[in-house]
């Protein structure tokens, strides 16, 4: 499986890297740098922090690696998750992405690829959050009609989206369960006079110093509360996650994959 990450310095690039050096099963062809950054033309391994020299280039031009690898792996900005998929289709490769913050006709699109290259989307790739998208899933089912939903999110002070990706999805998960759309039912923060409305699913996002990840749904009922929580200490169960979604699409047609295919849930 020869792969490319995209931002080989950011703080998922850099762990991908990481973890798909580490690994039998996968080759690093290239490390994707944004335009004219000064670490382009460097070894992927130094620029990754990955602790030794791998032979393997950082540039600034997907288009001038892209024939060699597999699939590509990007978790980088949606401006330039766009532009990786574009070439994707063009060249026929597989893509992993991992981005968020797409708008709806955005995320179309990643859907049409699929008709022509093995598409996975994954809006979190760590395993224990997609346990925990089953839970959540099977609570609404028993319990959603009666519960008030709630959803608290919470990221570092550089995550650019919010609600996360995670959330939006947890909220889908939950709204279909209960029969219904999530842009019909969500209800962003609260101020002033704002009475709770039944049959909603309430969102409250925190953005503080360099917290990981972290997301609690409180189904609240009366004289009672549960709540089901997933706290990540670190990034590294994402890029682990996200190197095996690559390795899963090694044998794979054209279609739209998700993480649960990964995982068998």
């Amino acid at each position: 499986m020869k792969v490319i990450v995209t931002g080989p310095r950011g703080k998922m690039g850099k762990l991908i890297t990481q973890v798909a050096a580490a690994r039998d099963d996968m080759e690093l062809i290239a490390g994707i740098a944004p335009k004219g950054r000064d670490y382009a033309g460097t070894d992927l391994g130094v620029v990754a922090l990955v602790g030794r020299e791998l032979g393997v280039p950082v540039v600034d031009d997907l288009e001038s690696v892209i024939e060699k690898c597999d699939v590509i792996i990007d978790f980088s900005t949606k401006e330039n998750a766009m532009s990786v998929l574009e070439l994707a289709m063009e060249y026929k490769k597989g893509l992993v992405c991992g981005t968020t913050g797409f708008s709806e006709e955005e995320f179309e699109q990643f859907k049409k690829a699929s008709e022509k290259i093995p598409m996975l989307y994954a809006a979190n790739t760590s395993k224990l959050v997609n346990v925990m998208n089953k839970l959540l899933a099977l609570a609404a089912s028993i319990i959603g009609e009666e519960a008030d939903i709630e959803i608290l999110e919470m990221h570092d002070q550089w995550k650019k989206d919010a609600p996360s990706g995670t959330s939006k999805e947890m909220g889908e998960i939950m709204a279909h369960a209960l029969g219904c759309e999530l842009k019909d039912v969500a209800r962003y923060g609260r101020e002033g006079a704002a009475p709770r409305e039944k049959g909603t699913i309430g969102y409250h996002s925190l953005r503080a110093g360099n917290i990981p990840s972290s997301h609690t749904v409180y189904f609240g009922c009366m004289g009672e509360r549960l709540e089901i929580t997933h706290h990540s200490y670190n990034w590294e169960c994402f890029a682990r996650g996200a190197c095996d979604c690559a390795v899963y699409l090694a044998d794979k047609g054209p279609g739209f994959y998700t993480i649960q295919d990964v995982l068998g849930l």
